[in-house]
C-alpha cells in the first residue's frame, strides 16, 4: 500500500511515522509512506501556498496550481492514485469506509488549511471525507485519523485480524467494559463473573454489556446493526436481568 500526503508542514507528520500503527505498517514493508512539501511545487521565490480570495473575505485560500503539478508529477509517473481531500463539507468518515480504503493500493492525500482550497481542486480529488461535524484549524489532522484508522484494516499491520473484526463499532457494537488489576479500588470491585474462570458465562457477560452500552449510548449503531443468534438470546437474557432488578 502506498500513502502519499501533500502539506505544507510536513514536520507534523513526524509522530506518526515514529511511533504506533503507521511506524509498523512501514517497518513491515506493508506501507510505502510519503510526506511531500507542498511548497516544494511553488515557482515563485517565497515559495507562496496562498493567496487572497475572489470576492473578498476574511482569511486566505490555498492556491490551485502547487496541487496540479504535484498531481500532474505523479501520473506522469504511471500512478493512478486514490486522491482525498479532508473537509468539514465531505462525507462522514466511519469504519466500512476505512475498511474500503483499506483495499486501495495508491492514496493521495491533500491537506488544506486557512479558508481551504481554491475548488478547482475538485476536479481531481476522488472522494471527500468529513472526520465529524466541526472545523479544525487543518486537513493534517483529519487525514492522520483517517489513515490510523484505515491501516487497521489492511492484513498484517496489526498481526491478528480476528481481533480488528470483534472489535467495537467494527462489529457493529459499542465494545463491553474492561477492567485490570486492582480487584478493588476505592469500594469499585471488578465484576465477579470476570474472575469466574468460565469462559461461556465471560463471553456471555461481556456481549450483555455491549448490547446495553450501544443501547443507551449509540442507540443510532443498535438500529442498523442486524443481531446474530446468540446476540438475540443475549438480549433477552439482558431484558429479563433488568425486569428482576426493577421489580
Amino acid at each position: 500500500m502506498r500513502i502519499t500526503v501533500v502539506t505544507i508542514f510536513p514536520d507534523m507528520f513526524k509522530f506518526i511515522t515514529e511511533f504506533g500503527i503507521v511506524k509498523r505498517a512501514i517497518d513491515s514493508g506493508i506501507l510505502d509512506f510519503e510526506v511531500v512539501n507542498l511548497r516544494d511545487y511553488t515557482t515563485d521565490k517565497h515559495r507562496t501556498t496562498d493567496d487572497y480570495q475572489y470576492g473578498g473575505g476574511p482569511g486566505m485560500v490555498m492556491k490551485i496550481e502547487p496541487f496540479y503539478r504535484l498531481y500532474d508529477e505523479i501520473r506522469q509517473k504511471g500512478r493512478e492514485p486514490f486522491v482525498i481531500l479532508p473537509t468539514p463539507r465531505g462525507e462522514i468518515f466511519n469504519d466500512k469506509m476505512a475498511q474500503e480504503l483499506s483495499k486501495r493500493e495508491d492514496i493521495v492525500f491533500f491537506c488544506g488549511r486557512y479558508e481551504g482550497i481554491d475548488e478547482r481542486i475538485t476536479k481531481i480529488v476522488d472522494s471527500e471525507i468529513s472526520i465529524g461535524d466541526y472545523v479544525l484549524s487543518c486537513g493534517e489532522l483529519a487525514a492522520m485519523v483517517i489513515i490510523d484508522a484505515t491501516l487497521r484494516f489492511v492484513p498484517g499491520v496489526l498481526g491478528n485480524e480476528k481481533s480488528v473484526e470483534s472489535e467495537s463499532i467494527t462489529s457493529g457494537l459499542i465494545d463491553h467494559p474492561v477492567y485490570t488489576r486492582p480487584y478493588e479500588f476505592r469500594g469499585m470491585k471488578v465484576p465477579d463473573v470476570l474472575l469466574s474462570g468460565d469462559h461461556e458465562k465471560v463471553e456471555m457477560y461481556r456481549l450483555k454489556e455491549s448490547l446495553k452500552l450501544t443501547i443507551l449510548k449509540r442507540p443510532d449503531l443498535f438500529m442498523k446493526k442486524e443481531l446474530g443468534e446468540k446476540e438475540k438470546r443475549a438480549l433477552i437474557q439482558l431484558v429479563k436481568e433488568l425486569m428482576k432488578d426493577a421489580g
